[in-house]
């Protein structure tokens, strides 16, 4: 697994031992960068299922300020944070070790925005619907904001949120992608 592009471009991370986790394609991850970005000029992101981090990380390399990770895995906490001592961008990094309903809830209690959130649940235990009304009864996404979903391709989900409307949907093999804006004024 490596970072794609920006800053720390062809930079090699580390990734969870075993099949437990599956780290997002390079194919997919270039696709959903494109997508939304493809360079940031600072913001925050979350990434609440955090794996390894390459999702994160590569956010920070293409500009991103700063990034939130969970998980509540020991061992993919502590590969997200050899990753991130790897490139040397603690200042520009948060990790909450908890499962996704106590992360999301000390973020709302904190009163923390995001301009990219990142859900990639594990496949066969997903709750992207319930999160997403989270995230948007919350105000857990800053106007204009991005949602990005990863899923299995047989996953559907609702075309709005609240103010959370869906912008687009790609599938990769097994995979689909689902992208959430938050419409202005919302």
């Amino acid at each position: 697994m490596r970072i794609i592009a920006g800053t720390y471009r062809s930079r090699v991370l580390k990734s969870l031992p075993g099949d437990q986790t599956r780290p997002t394609a390079d194919k997919i991850k270039e696709a959903i960068y494109s997508r939304i970005g493809p360079y940031f000029d600072g913001g925050g992101m979350l990434d609440l299922f955090g794996g390894s981090g390459g999702m994160g990380l590569e956010a920070l390399s293409r500009g991103m300020e700063h990034v939130v990770f969970c998980d509540h895995h020991d061992l993919a906490m502590k590969t997200i944070k050899e990753n991130i001592r790897s490139l040397d961008v603690y200042d520009q990094c948060t990790c909450m070790k908890m499962d996704y309903h106590r992360a999301l809830q000390e973020l709302s209690v904190n009163k923390c925005r995001f301009d990219l959130i990142f859900l990639d649940p594990p496949y066969r235990k997903q709750k992207i619907s319930e999160i997403l009304y989270f995230i948007e009864q919350h105000d857990l996404l800053k106007e204009n904001g991005d949602i990005v979903c990863e899923s299995l391709k047989e996953d559907v989900f609702e075309d709005t949120y609240g103010s959370l409307v869906k912008v687009r949907e790609i599938t990769y093999g097994i995979t689909r992608i689902t992208y959430y804006k938050r419409r202005e004024g919302e």
